[in-house]
């Protein structure tokens, strides 16, 4: 008996998610039928006009481009004759390929000899169809619309005339001849990027130029820039750039203050991370005559500073994000900026943007302000030292000042917290936890997982590491800035109690996708787990339990990152769909414009809004939340592989070691294992498993000895040493300690 799936369609208001590509799943099962939109809605599950009408529109559309036909009045079918589609190129590291269309469900398959010199992520047009020895698919790529990229790292191979530069990426499957005239000074065995030029047609590698000299692989320095570069990401700022930000005026004049709310006698303070150098946030506490609280959240006013149509503000929307590494900050803005001007330090006067919020005791909000001040930092804390106080320290008619340890503060010596300070963190930690288990209960997801960092020498090596875990006091912030997120967007999204259509800029997060989720729940059923997907309500809560569940175990780790894996992805958009993974209906991004560029957009809009301006058109506002998504997704990978490299580098000194792990991955050439202690994983291949021929058995997520029918199955428990390391391609290979068995 198959088992009924949930309806997946939206409420009314809400765009439908995936029409075009399920609109083709429809006609394509039978290529003969034909279908008027209200069949169509009832197969997928649309009972609202709202998006009936969507159907309808989107009916038009498609046959307008004559991707289907209208064979009788509102009835339609698959136009048969039409064999080409646009669509985008997905590289496996393989060297084949897969077509990613709107016009076809699934993914399809092109070999190698049929990319026609098509790059991973490049669009193109490709013509498809059915391969002789069944229904499968298949496309040869015909046109390339649209190169992705063109620019590549790699190691430059050097002949007596002509070079070859051997990209890093295992996407980039041709290396590109180099002519001795555009070699740019790079020797042999240099670390480089290469910009390609012209692809021959009957050449089998592309012609490139080599326009940076990066350094010899293995250098610290030459890695990390060798990664920025792979991703686009820039790790310096140009001279013009710096000049703008150094000519900015510096002075808070009496006249800016008078057009501001003057905030500076309210005791307000920040927390932040130990080594953390520009502080965008803090928070104020005021206790009201009526026994509530005000609280204020205030973000650094980084759109005073950074001005429409500038070269500074160019360059910090192209980057769009702060980019972190794992030895370093690649900052959105300058650092006279970043760390100076709009940084909430300690004793100093700012310009901020504020949302301020009158709470009760029951952590409702009774009264909401939003608007630009000007405030004073009366104190700055790591999370350690407010940890310190919200463990040591409790609340009372007469609380005591708090003496900072000597091991916890992060100035050097034992000082004295004022009693002012101490209750007003003891009490936003407690309205704190309200608002969290009010969140929870509506259906947030709580992903508290464990961060690895590394312990780094003078010289960047790493020589320790360690785990970071999310306590009351980083909580504690994370859900006023939630508050100030949510209200921010309410208060420009809904006016008396409806939608509002104002152009605003939301951070969205669309509900998990039913086929990931059935995955997931084949692989977590191995340990016992099981996670309920009848509905969004019991859907959260398994989720939930799951995480719970496994917390503190040896597959943790694994289950945890599957489970977000499953998660559709958070992106920046002007259409909101509200925020499933946090149970907001509306939600955006407020609280860190010195490091995120749709904050400074939030910022900007919601000052317009204040000041009477009507709504701007969407458009152009939803392209620059294209790129923003884009920026913070390429920013994630490289932040990724930062950590891959450092991980290997720190297996490089410890080779003869034996570390107990945990099967994380199996696949047809070997198993991937995440040494416990560390967080570190390689593989395993298959080849080097010398006591029995093993096979991949899909299934059983396992490999299977043909003769011992002895089993390493996802989750096992394992015991590795290092085989190799490759600090180039960022890959660890182990061997398997059997003996111990």
């Amino acid at each position: 008996m198959t088992k009924k799936k949930k309806k997946i369609y939206k409420k009314k208001g809400k765009v439908v998610k995936n029409l075009t590509k399920n609109i083709f799943r429809i006609l394509n099962e039978d290529s003969d039928k034909f279908y008027n939109y209200k069949q169509i809605a009832a197969k997928l599950s649309i009972v609202d006009t709202d998006g009936k009408n969507q159907v309808i529109k989107k009916l038009a559309e498609l046959a307008s481009t004559k991707k289907i036909v209208e064979v009788d009045r509102g009835k339609f079918k698959i136009n048969a004759d039409r064999k080409y589609s646009v669509g985008t190129l997905d590289i496996t590291s393989n060297g084949n390929g897969y077509f990613v269309t709107e016009d076809y469900e699934d993914d399809i398959f092109i070999p190698n000899v049929n990319l026609g010199k098509g790059l991973h992520n490049d669009i193109v047009k490709a013509y498809v169809y059915k391969k002789r020895s069944g229904k499968k698919l298949e496309a040869d790529v015909v046109e390339i619309l649209e190169r992705a990229k063109t620019e590549f790292v790699g190691v430059l191979q050097k002949s007596k005339n002509f070079g070859f530069v051997l990209p890093d990426s295992n996407k980039m499957y041709a290396d590109i001849f180099i002519s001795e005239n555009k070699m740019n000074g790079a020797e042999h065995g240099d670390k480089v990027q290469a910009t390609i030029s012209d692809w021959p047609q009957n050449s089998k590698n592309p012609f490139g130029k080599i326009t940076k000299v990066l350094g010899k692989p293995g250098d610290h320095n030459t890695e990390m820039h060798s990664i920025l570069l792979e991703y686009d990401l820039p790790y310096e700022f140009p001279e013009e750039v710096e000049k703008d930000a150094e000519s900015l005026p510096l002075e808070i004049t009496e006249e800016e203050i008078s057009k501001r709310r003057d905030m500076r006698k309210d005791l307000t303070f920040t927390i932040d991370p130990k080594d953390a150098k520009d502080f965008d946030d803090a928070l104020s506490f005021v206790k009201l005559e009526n026994g509530n609280y005000e609280v204020g959240i205030h973000i650094a006013d980084v759109s005073h500073y950074l001005q429409p149509k500038t070269i500074l503000d160019d360059e910090a929307y192209d980057r769009a994000t702060s980019v972190y590494l794992v030895d370093r900050v690649v900052p959105m803005l300058p650092e006279m900026l970043s760390n100076g001007v709009c940084s909430l330090r300690p004793h100093e006067e700012k310009l901020t943007f504020s949302a301020v919020f009158e709470i009760n005791q029951k952590a409702q909000v009774v009264g909401e302000w939003f608007g630009r001040t000007v405030t004073y930092s009366d104190q700055r804390f790591a999370y350690e030292e407010a940890q310190s106080i919200i463990e040591n320290c409790e609340l009372s008619d007469d609380v005591q000042p708090y003496t900072m340890p000597l091991e916890t503060s992060i100035i050097d010596k034992e000082y004295e917290v004022t009693p002012e300070i101490v209750e007003a963190t003891l009490q936003l930690d407690k309205l704190a936890k309200v608002l969290r288990k009010k969140r929870m209960k509506q259906g947030a997801i709580s992903f508290d997982r464990v961060e690895v960092k590394f312990n780094l020498d003078e010289e960047a090596n790493p020589v320790g590491v360690f785990f970071k875990k999310s306590k009351d006091a980083n909580k504690l912030i994370e859900e006023f800035m939630l508050l100030a997120n949510r209200k921010v967007a309410e208060f420009i999204g809904r006016k008396k109690g409806k939608p509002s259509n104002d152009t605003f800029i939301y951070r969205v997060h669309d509900e998990p996708d039913l086929e990931k989720l059935a995955s997931l729940q084949n692989i977590i059923s191995k340990f016992g787990y099981k996670i309920n997907t009848e509905t969004k309500e019991s859907t959260s809560a398994t989720l939930n339990q799951l995480l719970n569940d496994v917390n503190g175990k040896a597959e943790s780790n694994m289950i945890e990152t599957l489970a977000i894996r499953s998660m559709s992805k958070a992106v920046y958009t002007t259409q909101n769909i509200g925020h499933y993974g946090l149970a907001f209906d509306y939600y955006s991004h407020f609280t860190s414009p010195i490091r995120r560029y749709p904050d400074v957009m939030t910022h900007r809009l919601l000052q317009h809004y204040l000041d009477g301006g009507k709504s701007p058109k969407a458009e152009l506002y939803e392209e620059k939340c294209k790129h923003s998504s884009k920026r913070e997704e390429l920013a994630s990978k490289a932040e990724r592989d930062s950590i891959k490299y450092m991980q290997v580098k720190y297996m490089q000194d410890h080779k003869d070691e034996v570390f107990d792990g945990v099967i994380t991955g199996v696949t047809e050439w070997g198993i991937y294992v995440e040494i416990s202690t560390n967080k570190c994983e390689g593989m395993v291949r298959i080849r080097d498993i010398k006591s029995d021929y093993y096979i991949f058995d899909e299934k059983q997520y396992a490999i299977v000895g043909q003769s011992t029918k002895n089993m390493y199955q996802l989750g096992d428990d394992v015991k590795v040493q290092v085989k190799k390391t490759d600090l180039e391609r960022k890959h660890l290979d182990f061997n398997l300690i059997e003996d111990y068995l």
